[in-house]
């Protein structure tokens, strides 16, 4: 039997000390490690990974999937799924949207979930047995029901082809939606949603890594978190709702 508050206690203390060490590292000189084409890495990206994965490591016995380093084991039933930096395109610009992500997964659903807004000092959890909070206070999705009245947020991911007809379809999407926006962090839409802030989050080809943590926090708020097409090298077809709009 899985002690989920011994787990989440496990991720809180992780990502907190991993937001810790990203805080401290802003405004200095950051390390590039590849930036090609839409895709950058960091080589802080990598230092706040192996950060968590020792953490957890030394509190738990389950395998971790990490962004930077893949695979630590062959995956068991259950197995953390890390992204240490969610957003690193806008850390590295100095815009105060990224974070620390991380979930638990059982065998390829998300059952817990932590995210660390190191920026403003906001921590989101949950469980699948637990409510959603946000610094210790329940979060709720929205009760809104009409796309006219609600926000969408979504993304390009980098392995997108960018194609007329991609756009075309992004663009017919968007004309029946009050408000639209692109934030650059998957972990942070997915609470967004989750704290009631907007109704819908949706992207295509988005990584286990960026979106797993969020999809339980989400379940956990009252919404409906959805990722299908899992794909072997981890991508997968996410929808995060309030469970409220229609499509």
């Amino acid at each position: 039997m899985i002690d989920f508050d011994h787990c989440l206690d496990t991720a809180k203390s992780a990502a907190l000390l991993a937001g810790e060490f990203l805080s401290q590292a802003r405004g200095k000189d950051i390390k590039v490690l590849l930036n090609k084409d839409r895709d950058i890495k960091l080589q802080i990206d990598l230092d706040a990974e192996n950060i968590i994965k020792e953490f957890l490591s030394s509190h738990s016995s389950f395998s971790i999937l990490g962004e930077e380093t893949g695979l630590s084991d062959e995956l068991g039933e259950f197995y953390w799924v890390v992204d240490p930096l969610d957003g690193t395109s806008n850390f590295y610009r100095d815009i105060p949207i990224c974070c620390v992500s991380i979930a638990l997964v059982h065998v390829t659903k998300p059952v817990l979930g932590v995210i660390y807004d190191f920026n403003h000092d906001d921590l989101f959890c949950a469980h699948q047995d637990s409510k959603a909070y946000l610094n210790n206070k329940e979060i709720h999705v929205s009760s809104l029901s009409q796309k006219s009245e609600s926000t969408l947020v979504t993304g390009i991911p980098a392995k997108t082809n960018y194609t007329d007809d991609e756009f075309s379809k992004m663009i017919s999407d968007f004309q029946s939606w009050k408000k639209i926006r692109m934030i650059g962090s998957a972990a942070m839409a997915a609470v967004y949603v989750a704290a009631g802030k907007v109704e819908m989050y949706k992207e295509n080809g988005i990584f286990l890594w960026d979106v797993a943590a969020g999809a339980a926090i989400v379940n956990s708020a009252g919404g409906i978190a959805s990722l299908k097409n899992i794909h072997s090298d981890f991508r997968v077809d996410a929808r995060f709702s309030n469970k409220n709009i229609e499509e």
